[in-house]
């Protein structure tokens, strides 16, 4: 039989991002997080206009655990749109500190960012190799 643990910390410290979310900067539009069933992925919906095109996707983040292995120690996700991309990414949330990483923990393209002292914004930049990127800004609605 399997082993039932629960949730990661570092999972669950993701808890503060449910709830739907206005946001602007690089990209516009919403995104809205939810917990699964049994609260181990974190799923967002997204709804973005970024570079003029709409964009629709969806992300499940949570930590992995491949049949008859250990959790994993990071918070990752797989990112899917309307456009055929799929992303990965590594999720980091210390205090008030949101780190977005593409790809690999460490990665030279992430987002980091920082909740208000009332958790209703966030407000941070994507960060891009050589240059590039762009500030965004959630407001919870």
């Amino acid at each position: 039989m399997f082993e039932t643990l629960p949730p990661s910390a570092e999972l669950t410290a993701l808890d503060r991002l449910v709830g739907t979310w206005a946001v602007t900067g690089g990209a516009e539009g919403t995104v809205r997080y939810e917990w699964m069933p049994g609260r181990y992925f974190l799923i967002q919906h997204v709804e973005l206009t970024q570079f003029g095109e709409p964009v629709t996707g969806m992300e499940l983040i949570g930590n992995l655990r491949p049949f008859g292995e250990p959790t994993g120690a990071d918070v990752v996700s797989r990112y899917y749109d309307s456009i055929g991309n799929t992303f990965d990414y590594v999720y980091e949330l210390v205090g008030d500190k949101l780190t977005i990483w593409a790809g690999a923990k460490g990665s030279p393209a992430y987002y980091e960012g920082t909740f208000s002292a009332d958790g209703a914004t966030a407000t941070g930049d994507w960060v891009y190799p050589g240059g590039g990127g762009y500030t965004s800004t959630m407001t919870r609605i």
